[in-house]
């Protein structure tokens, strides 16, 4: 099975640079995109379906604002829609597919660069999702949660470790330890531990022709799928977006 997870920073501006044009040549069993930024009859989404994809949504509220869309082209046996929590299922942020024993959670975390307000309902994201994640595997026991988690967790993800940004503080990195350390494994370290490898680049400077990057998207996996793992990748040459699609390859 293979699993992409994507941020197109809006769909129907990422379709016009060729985005369905690369999933029918890559072909994922299971896309995940994030910030969507649309509604599904907003944009023809005929290129995926006539390829046999089943489309899941999880929109926002707010008209043009984040979202997440799962594409599989196997139909799921259950779709779970958000956490149960308006604050956070307002933004669509979760969605959630099973597919027998397995669930693939696509998840869009909130960014706290705009201030403070947004950077407290970060934190407060972070501590709600670790808590109901717990609960999940209560009774769903082998997760991918995919997505933009918006933190780079190591010097190692990002080209400025000195960085005091959003994205790099020391209580965001001192949560994704406590993540890899609660039965979650980052499948891309997991595969590289010593690769340089970014998954955003900002539109200033010129960062991305530098590739002067950070890596906050990941694809984590319950410790008892580590033996399914095959393979774990960065498509950095892929631009339909200031992010670029991740994957993984679970031998089922």
């Amino acid at each position: 099975m293979k699993i992409i997870s994507y941020n197109v920073n809006g769909i129907r501006a990422a379709e016009k640079k060729g985005l369905f044009y690369w999933v029918k040549e890559e072909r994922p069993d299971v896309l995940c995109l994030q910030e969507v930024k649309a509604l599904p009859e907003q944009i023809d989404l005929s290129p995926l379906t006539s390829l046999g994809y089943h489309v899941h949504w999880h929109a926002a509220e707010k008209k043009g604002y984040s979202g997440v869309a799962t594409f599989s082209l196997i139909k799921p046996d259950k779709v779970v829609v958000g956490m149960k929590n308006d604050k956070y299922d307002n933004e669509g942020r979760i969605l959630r597919v099973d597919f027998g024993d397995i669930s693939i959670l696509n998840c869009y975390f909130p960014s706290g660069t705009s201030g403070d307000i947004r950077q407290d309902f970060k934190y407060g994201f972070l501590d709600d999702f670790f808590v109901w994640i717990k609960k999940v595997k209560k009774t769903r026991k082998k997760l991918v949660i995919v997505g933009d988690y918006n933190v780079a967790h190591e010097e190692i993800d990002i080209h400025n470790p000195k960085s005091k940004n959003s994205g790099f503080l020391p209580d965001e990195r001192t949560w994704m330890t406590k993540w890899f350390n609660a039965g979650f494994i980052d499948s891309f370290r997991y595969l590289y531990p010593l690769e340089v490898g970014y998954s955003w680049w900002s539109y200033r400077a010129n960062a991305r022709a530098n590739n002067k990057g950070w890596r906050i998207d990941y694809q984590s996996i319950t410790e008892n799928l580590s033996s399914n793992l095959k393979q774990a990748f960065i498509r950095s040459e892929v631009k339909h977006s200031d992010h670029c699609p991740i994957g993984i390859e679970l031998e089922l």
